[in-house]
């Protein structure tokens, strides 16, 4: 961890709660400009701070989006949400995740989530990402 930079462990339940405020522009500034996240049921790779906020912005949700995080473990560097420890709802969809971040510098550079169910990339987004293999 370099000088006062947040431990992953900090930045990680940031994230979560700035998630929670449905402002996903906000919830954007805790990631590295050159942020990747993985989405491997589905194969997308999302790259940027930007695409991220679209993603979630544009995903058609039924209503605000809550995350309950029951618990994050972690170093310096590398923080994990576990399949038991973030709910998300948006009132009709309940689903859990497992999430693994990586930090640097106090912003996280990398995220690979898995969500319950392999499912196929949907149409709404294939402007934003790119296939994974």
């Amino acid at each position: 961890m370099t000088g006062s930079a947040k431990g992953a462990v900090e930045v990680v339940r940031e994230y979560w709660a700035l998630m929670g405020t449905n402002d996903f522009r906000h919830a954007s500034e805790v990631l590295a400009e050159d942020f990747v996240l993985d989405w491997p049921q589905s194969k997308e790779r999302i790259r940027g701070r930007e695409r991220f906020a679209r993603v979630n912005e544009e995903y058609p949700a039924h209503g605000r989006w809550q995350f309950r995080v029951h618990r994050v473990v972690g170093d310096d560097e590398v923080a994990v949400s576990d399949v038991s420890d973030v709910s998300v709802t948006d009132g009709v969809v309940h689903a859990r995740a497992i999430t693994f971040s990586t930090v640097r510098d106090g912003l996280i550079v990398h995220q690979t989530e898995y969500w319950p169910d392999d499912y196929p990339a949907p149409e709404n987004r294939k402007h934003l990402v790119e296939p994974i293999e």
